[in-house]
């Protein structure tokens, strides 16, 4: 039961800067209280936007110039801290399909993987590029090219890192385990009953 195959993301990026950006500032714990993941997507980095606009300023969430940005942009050991999966949900849910950062928390790099949005390691001049490229134009389209390891925009490329076992999940569809049990529950029925201690 293979999943869509991902070998390209493309989209317009925005810039979330800072180190360390941990799982609690993607997405406050008093919203892990939902029963599924369905409506996360508006609190993503709530507290942090809360705090801007307290301040008379705009988070890059809510920069008018932003919305509908499918790539995120940011700095190093992103998704740290706990480990929910509602991190990596709350940002598929609010319209992210993929994260460029220097490094990933490697439990939300995990989490992000099996929904099929893959963090890729860039190095950090060319985010701060990236980064100027979307200042200067947000509405420059950046493609992030599994196969080939580059992130494109404005006709420039720039190296990407994505680990082997991560690449190989995403581009032959197979990224999600739950549906990769699915598939063989068959196999697993047939060899169970070839099991005499596994006989009624």
């Amino acid at each position: 039961m293979a999943l869509e195959k991902i070998t390209q993301v493309t989209g317009r990026g925005v810039y979330v800067p800072g180190d360390d950006i941990d799982t609690d500032r993607i997405i406050p714990a008093r919203f892990m209280k939902c029963v599924t993941f369905d409506g996360l997507g508006e609190f993503a980095f709530a507290d942090a936007r809360a705090a801007a606009a307290a301040e008379g300023t705009v988070h890059p969430l809510d920069d008018p110039r932003f919305v509908g940005a499918s790539v995120l942009l940011s700095g190093s050991n992103f998704g740290c801290g706990s480990s929910r999966e509602h991190a990596p949900q709350a940002l598929y849910r609010f319209g992210i399909r993929a994260v460029l950062a220097e490094s990933f928390a490697e439990i939300f790099f995990g989490n992000s993987t099996t929904l099929g949005m893959p963090c890729v390691v860039m190095r950090p001049e060319d985010l701060r590029a990236l980064a100027g490229i979307i200042a200067s134009d947000p509405a420059a389209l950046l493609t992030i090219d599994l196969l080939e390891s580059k992130v494109s925009i404005a006709d420039m490329d720039f190296p990407a890192i994505l680990p082997d076992h991560a690449k190989e999940a995403l581009v032959t569809g197979r990224w999600d385990a739950i549906a990769d049990l699915l598939e063989g529950v068959d196999a697993v029925r047939d060899r169970a009953a070839q099991l005499p201690y596994m006989a009624a």
